[in-house]
């Protein structure tokens, strides 16, 4: 296996800068595991691949407005601060461009003054900083949000009209610095629907990092370590699976970051998924046994990245790579805000 197993061209044209409107109203590749069949539908199609007693179950993670602009507080030099993790207290990992000078011990200042960051360690592999803050009045997090502003990937270069078009219509409480993507088609009015069909809704939190949407460098992508990122199963969500299971229904993974967060929770030796809460380093790869998730609600991801491995390791490398090959012809629109595949 190498990484060039999992790269494609994807041109330029194709990266979506804004949702749909409405969010549903994207477009949807249908793509069937055993059959091998493609079909092409809207996203309010999906009901229509859903049963009665099915669980579809979500990342319910928000998006923290996690990029600060500050200034050194010795020369008054522009920092950006990107918030990564908190490690303790008001102490987070953090990004910092240009960080290359900031040593323990200096300090950057926000807001004119109305919060202050003092970097207490470096991480000499990652160069991420550890930065103590403190604030003046209120909460740091109160700070954050009256300085911050939401973290766009890269690849999107057009400012967004509303920060909500980044937030999923279930987001509740902040702690990632990217949204779980697969997440923002639904809306408030098409998960009614799906629940007055009979289709059970369960959550789980999965804190998404950067990592997670950066292409592998190594050649063998077993080289490559993936980060760190918290998550959590309820015990609420736990018992829906298994009673799921029990009807003979299916679990339906709306995103990966809800995939790690049920298969890291998955229990071999019992076969099944048990509550749980920790951080999870897993990397799905081709070959992994998945004992969580029977379906997949997913975006087009980029060439070369983890999350592409995972989706080629649920639906089978080839097929997945077939199943691009046609969305770049058909000119689906890819990657955060571009359209939607569900893999059955």
């Amino acid at each position: 296996m190498k990484t060039d197993d999992f790269d494609y061209d994807l041109p330029s044209g194709l990266i979506a800068q804004h949702p749909a409107q409405p969010r549903d109203a994207c477009r949807l590749l249908v793509v069937d595991r055993v059959s091998g069949q493609i079909d092409h539908r809207s996203f309010r199609d999906v009901l229509e691949y859903l049963e009665a007693g099915d669980l579809l179950v979500v990342n319910e993670t928000r998006v923290l407005p996690a990029r600060l602009h500050g200034a050194k507080d010795e020369t008054g030099g522009a920092v950006e601060v990107l918030l990564l993790r908190r490690e303790y207290g008001d102490v987070w990992e953090c990004l910092v461009k240009p960080g290359r000078r900031l040593k323990p011990g200096a300090r950057i200042v926000f807001g004119g003054g109305e919060m202050t960051g003092l970097v207490v360690d470096v991480n000499a592999d990652t160069g991420a900083r550890l930065i103590q803050f403190y604030t003046h009045s209120g909460t740091m997090l109160d700070a954050v949000h009256r300085l911050g502003e939401v973290p766009l990937p890269p690849y999107i270069t057009e400012p967004l009209a509303d920060p909500a078009e980044y937030q999923t219509v279930y987001a509740t409480d902040e702690h990632s610095v990217a949204a779980p993507t697969a997440g923002l088609h639904f809306t408030t009015e098409l998960l009614d629907e799906i629940q007055r069909a009979g289709v059970h809704l369960a959550k789980v939190e999965l804190d998404v990092g950067l990592d997670t949407f950066r292409p592998v460098a190594e050649a063998d992508p077993h080289d490559h370590v993936i980060h760190t990122e918290h998550y959590r199963v309820p015990p609420e969500t736990a018992r829906a699976i298994a009673d799921a299971r029990e009807r003979g229904k299916r679990v339906i993974a709306v995103g990966t970051t809800t995939v790690r967060a049920l298969e890291s929770a998955f229990n071999e030796e019992t076969g099944v998924v048990e509550p749980a809460e920790g951080m999870t380093d897993l990397f799905i790869l081709p070959g992994f046994s998945f004992g969580a998730v029977d379906a997949l609600v997913t975006n087009f991801h980029m060439p070369r990245s983890t999350l592409m491995m995972m989706v080629s390791a649920f639906a089978g490398r080839e097929l997945m790579m077939h199943a691009y090959e046609i969305a770049r012809a058909e000119r689906y629109r890819f990657l955060s805000f571009g359209d939607a595949m569900l893999i059955l």
